[in-house]
């Protein structure tokens, strides 16, 4: 079992368009009604492919009710935790060339109380000692940056490998006070937490290496349609991993996939770095947030490298 914490779900509602004009009325052809937030998409990913996974999530109001059935609908598990505020919805807008356009509601004001429960439900999980916990997404307003912080001395507690998917002052936060498993940053965030931007492998590579020496044992950095990078403390080599150009029906939620993949998979580092880019391109031939089945995985069309040239920019991956 793996358990997944949202701190900001959300109720996801895709609109697909032939092509977005802005400032005009726009008519959808097809809607997509998903649970939402990173660790969800995680969650569900997981349990489409048979492993188990529950989903920790504050919920509030008609929202809230609704996420609850649909994270029921798509078979994953989930230990709600009421909060007084309603639970946001998120509205994506997909073009027919594979465009996206995502607007995110805030989400409601975590009270105190509210935070300290959260934290008690995932303790509640931990005491059974599953195979991971993953923390991810956005922190909702009053839940405090430290708030993953708070959350990995819980998993260190338990002896529970912690793996992070977040961004800004939280990650900043949770990587200074060391003891993740693995953390998945994006190469924006990774440069926003290095403090300078990332063009090359090489600077990516370097970036990764200065996390892990803050004490995380692996960094998974997606690079979108470039594929990924994966650099462990416990290894020599950094290892890259892509395919071939796709066209994309929607890029929201890929890299939950992609971490989804690497979770779920077996063997050495770099067999599940292939597994988790396949994950990701299969997720981003699906409509919506829709995540990818079994069936929809293609490893024979992700390549791996060890060290890759660090001369090489992004771009030419």
């Amino acid at each position: 079992m793996i358990v997944t914490v949202t701190p900001n779900p959300s109720v996801d509602r895709a609109l697909d368009v032939d092509r977005l004009d802005v400032g005009e009325v726009n008519r959808a052809h097809t809607t997509h009604v998903h649970p939402g937030g990173k660790g969800i998409n995680v969650a569900r990913a997981l349990a489409r492919h048979g492993v188990g996974a529950l989903a920790v999530v504050p919920t509030g109001g008609p929202d809230g009710t609704r996420l609850t059935e649909l994270l029921a609908e798509h078979g994953v598990a989930a230990v709600p935790v009421p909060v007084a505020g309603d639970t946001r919805t998120n509205i994506t807008l997909v073009e027919a060339d594979g465009t996206t356009t995502k607007v995110n509601a805030p989400g409601p004001h975590l009270a105190d109380g509210e935070v300290d429960a959260l934290l008690a439900a995932v303790e509640n999980q931990l005491v059974a000692g599953p195979a991971a916990v993953v923390a991810a997404g956005s922190l909702p307003a009053g839940a405090g940056d430290a708030f993953f912080v708070r959350l990995g001395a819980l998993a260190n507690r338990y002896q529970v490998p912690y793996v992070l998917d977040t961004s800004g002052a939280p990650l900043a936060r949770a990587v200074r006070a060391g003891g993740l498993t693995l953390v998945k940053p994006n190469e924006q965030e990774l440069g926003e937490l290095a403090g300078r931007e990332l063009v090359t492998v090489g600077d990516v590579v370097a970036a990764a290496r200065e996390v892990v020496d803050q004490g995380t044992r692996g960094v998974l950095v997606s690079l979108g349609a470039h594929g990924a990078l994966l650099v462990c403390r416990d290894a020599p080599h950094a290892w890259w991993a892509g395919g071939p150009a796709l066209v994309p029906l929607s890029t929201v939620g890929a890299g939950d996939s992609t971490l989804a993949g690497f979770l779920a998979a077996d063997g050495a580092a770099p067999d599940r770095l292939r597994t988790a880019v396949a994950w990701g391109r299969a997720a981003v031939l699906r409509p919506g947030t829709e995540v990818p089945s079994p069936h929809d995985l293609d490893l024979d069309a992700v390549r791996v490298v060890a060290d890759p040239d660090p001369r090489l920019a992004l771009k030419e991956l």
